[in-house]
């Protein structure tokens, strides 16, 4: 097999970001995040094992679809590092996430529904607040939209 052709088993950033599509820094960001990891060098640089290709293309995925990446880090915690995302392991996300979309999708219902109405700020600038939220009972619930953060 010549030179050229042989196929390693890590990439340096530059190889990863050039691969996947993504910037040097978002994939510095997902090495914080815990979303993927790296070796390094004598000479301290980032080497990625070649699965990593696979879950850069899993996060951005997950990404596009509004998966926030607490969530992704989540299932990708479920793996040890350099493993492969086979279709068992979508099978399981796609359970989780399923649940995950389904209350996203009801809160989106609920906001929809409440957009006119005092959202339980708890701001009493609508007029009808004093109606829908009397002396700013939902306070007691704690701060931020609790009508709209309401299961």
């Amino acid at each position: 097999m010549p030179e050229h052709a042989k196929i390693t088993k890590e990439l340096t950033i530059g190889e990863l970001s050039e691969r996947s599509g993504v910037s040097a820094s978002a994939l510095r960001f997902y090495e914080r995040q815990g979303l993927i990891d790296s070796r390094r060098t004598t000479g301290n640089q980032r080497r990625y094992h070649r699965t990593t290709l696979r879950r850069v293309a899993f996060i951005r995925a997950a990404q596009s679809v509004g998966m926030p990446l607490e969530c992704v880090g989540y299932v990708l915690g479920m793996l040890p590092p350099d493993a492969e995302l086979t279709r068992d392991f979508w099978v399981g996300v796609s359970e989780y996430w399923k649940q995950e979309v389904n209350n996203r999708i009801a809160k989106m219902e609920r906001m929809r529904d409440r957009f006119t109405e005092c959202i339980g700020c708890g701001c009493l600038s609508f007029e009808q607040c004093t109606l829908v939220n009397p002396n700013d009972v939902l306070a007691e619930q704690g701060p931020g939209p609790r009508r709209l953060l309401a299961p």
